[in-house]
């Protein structure tokens, strides 16, 4: 993630003369506003939460410095601005807990060396890095990404202990064994609703692990106080969140209206999955997204509306990594068509 453009580009003349952006104190309130998501999500998932975070984000640095190296770049003023970090963090919570390292490690080749520095570096990627990482990783290794263990929490009578925790990260437990004690999330059990079968006869067979819906539902909470610290400070705008998140609920509300047997409620979409999480940190990346002010609501309603399409008509049942790195491509189009005129200036370009 990268917090080069400004979010007043809209703003008249006497902002545009403000001190550039202080991007390593930008990245470092983003990392400080993950900590109540990756808090809550630990306690319900476990130790697998923190290891996800501290390989990636170790990788996304040690990467980083590997290609700057080759490109014979100065290392100090590129690593210092936590962006490689920031991206491995991002990668980790999206990661089912306790993935095993080398499934990390192809994840943040991606994000790090392939999305961002083959485009020229911090900057100048055409695409947000983590969802790269992640959309290459479900792609390629589906059954791996859908292992979520219950939410059994970190010292419970069932929870994992760190050893077993170690030992699934170093790939010492066979994939048969991790599918048998991870259990489905509420939008992948959904997605897989026999089509006959009514909404209400669904959730009364009980088709989720114990305390999963509250857990992933306190989660996404925990995402929403991180995103308002976030707008409280100024580093987003609230345009793509709520452009985003509105978009998702009005649709997923119509289509519950028209099929009330068959469709999920608008809070359902909202927060059994990564909705919030990626309205506030995924679809907030000014590098790959849209810059203006109305181009911000575009952007946000297209991924809005490409998260409801994929997760109703899609193989896969969350779709926010494909709907980011979709409209990510129709980014320029929207800057070219919502960037205002200079001031002084007609729709021509003269002078008015």
């Amino acid at each position: 993630m990268s917090l080069l453009h400004a979010d007043n580009i809209n703003d008249p003349a006497p902002a545009l003369t403000r001190p550039p952006t202080n991007t390593p104190g930008i990245m470092v309130w983003v990392l400080i506003a993950t900590l109540p998501g990756i808090a809550l999500q630990s306690w319900h998932f476990g130790w697998g939460v923190l290891s996800n975070v501290i390989i990636a984000g170790a990788l996304g640095v040690a990467l980083e410095a590997l290609v700057l190296s080759l490109r014979r770049r100065a290392l100090r003023p590129m690593l210092s601005d936590h962006s490689a970090l920031l991206s491995g963090v991002l990668l980790g919570v999206a990661l089912p807990p306790g993935s095993a390292w080398w499934l990390i490690a192809i994840g943040m080749v991606a994000a790090i060396v392939v999305a961002k520095h083959l485009y020229g570096g911090l900057g100048h990627n055409l695409f947000n890095p983590a969802m790269v990482g992640y959309a290459l990783l479900l792609v390629s290794f589906p059954a791996r990404m859908s292992l979520w263990l219950p939410p059994s929490g970190l010292f419970g009578p069932d929870a994992a202990s760190l050893g077993q925790t170690l030992a699934n990260v170093a790939g010492r437990i066979p994939l048969t064994e991790l599918d048998a004690l991870s259990g489905a999330t509420p939008l992948d059990a959904f997605s897989h609703k026999p089509e006959g079968l009514m909404a209400s006869e669904f959730w009364a067979s009980e088709p989720l692990p114990d305390g999963m819906l509250s857990a992933v539902q306190q989660v996404s909470l925990a995402w929403l106080a991180g995103g308002a610290i976030l707008i409280a400070k100024g580093i987003i705008s609230w345009r793509i969140p709520l452009a985003m998140l509105a978009t998702l609920c009005i649709g997923a509300s119509l289509m519950f209206l028209a099929n009330p047997s068959h469709q999920p409620g608008p809070l359902f979409h909202l927060l059994t999955g990564a909705s919030i999480f990626g309205a506030f940190f995924i679809a907030t990346d000014p590098v790959s997204a849209a810059t203006s002010r109305r181009g911000k609501l575009v952007y946000g309603i297209g991924i809005g509306l490409l998260m409801l399409i994929i997760r109703n008509a899609g193989a896969y049942p969350e779709g926010l990594a494909f709907a980011v790195l979709l409209i990510n491509l129709a980014v320029p189009l929207i800057d070219h068509y919502t960037m205002p005129r200079a001031y002084g200036h007609g729709a021509g370009g003269n002078r008015s």
